[in-house]
């Protein structure tokens, strides 16, 4: 038999139950899925194709932009630790002569609107990232750039069409009450029944949003309660539920990347007795995982415009090596 194109594994991809399971690796792990003769850094990226996103082009039609990420300084006490935002005006007059300035940033590329590069998290019973790479790979003496965000500019940043599934308006309508602060899951069901109501259907490629209504909570929070939430370590948050349902759906739908609006996008904490969407989606399938993004604007358009499909780009931080960085992201209409 003539082996398949690239092509054409691209437009045959086998749904959860049809992966080959891996040796030594449990039901759902895709590495050597999009491997060309080499190991395989992009992941589910790989379906961004040249006419994946030249249909995504089409969504383009009211000239409206809408931002998707927070400010650098939010929140002002980021999450497991990580370093805020520190900003520096320099005057550069010395050296130009007449009045001018620069700046320093310094900060945690995880601390506030993010992707999760493929070097973030690991499969935790072999210590090992996407594809089989290894943690010296990324930090010991001959580590290489292997799955840094660079591989990403490689292939032109992540552009293509963009989806929103607003939960927040739909567990409105539907007098879901929850808090955004507590362990609230989202099933693969809420996400079909949200995505019915918005008249939404998905394409192969598209990048997932999810608005689930942690900024929210955010901006209409006072400094005490964001101050006490960002400060306990034992915080909770909404999200998406990794219970094998969920995660067949996920995959199923072939997404390029997902993204939200909370602190993990599936639930927090999760359970340690099973794979959380981490490990499905950074280790096992290669896919962006977008935390903290700012949809409020966002959710606001789609509802006037009353569609929730958009051309979506993102051009994270150049960094050789890279593991996170803001999305630098914007929604075009």
């Amino acid at each position: 038999m003539a082996r398949r194109s690239f092509h054409d594994q691209i437009n045959n991809l086998p749904c959860f139950e049809e992966l080959p399971k891996l040796p030594n690796l449990p039901k759902g792990c895709t590495w050597g899925l999009w491997d060309k003769g080499s190991r395989d850094e992009l992941g589910t990226l790989n379906l961004l194709t040249p006419d994946t996103v030249k249909n995504a082009g089409t969504e383009i039609r009211a000239g409206i932009s809408v931002s998707l990420n927070w400010s650098l300084d939010k929140p002002k006490i980021p999450v497991f630790g990580r370093k805020k935002l520190s900003h520096k005006i320099i005057d550069n007059s010395t050296f130009s002569g007449s009045a001018s300035f620069d700046d320093e940033l310094s900060f945690n590329t995880q601390s506030g609107s993010q992707w999760d590069g493929l070097r973030h998290a690991v499969y935790r019973d072999q210590t090992l990232l996407y594809n089989r790479v290894t943690k010296q790979e990324i930090m010991g003496p001959d580590s290489t750039d292997v799955l840094g965000l660079n591989k990403w500019h490689d292939k032109g940043g992540i552009v293509g069409r963009g989806v929103l599934i607003d939960y927040v308006a739909y567990a409105e309508r539907h007098r879901i009450e929850y808090s955004a602060t507590e362990c609230h899951a989202i099933s693969h069901a809420d996400l079909d029944a949200a995505a019915e109501a918005q008249g939404l259907t998905f394409k192969q490629g598209d990048i997932l949003l999810v608005r689930s209504g942690l900024t929210k909570w955010f901006n209409e929070a006072s400094d005490e309660d964001r101050d006490s939430y960002f400060t306990n370590p034992m915080k909770a948050a909404v999200g998406i539920a990794p219970t094998p349902e969920t995660v067949s759906w996920v995959w199923d739908h072939h997404f390029s990347a997902v993204a939200g609006d909370t602190l993990a996008w599936e639930h927090v904490p999760y359970s340690t007795n099973t794979l959380s969407f981490h490990t499905y989606l950074l280790a096992f399938w290669g896919t962006p995982i977008g935390e903290l993004w700012d949809l409020e604007n966002l959710a606001e358009i789609c509802h006037k415009l009353g569609r929730y499909s958009f051309f979506l780009s993102s051009v994270p931080l150049n960094v050789p090596g890279g593991v996170a960085s803001p999305p630098n992201a914007v929604a075009v209409f």
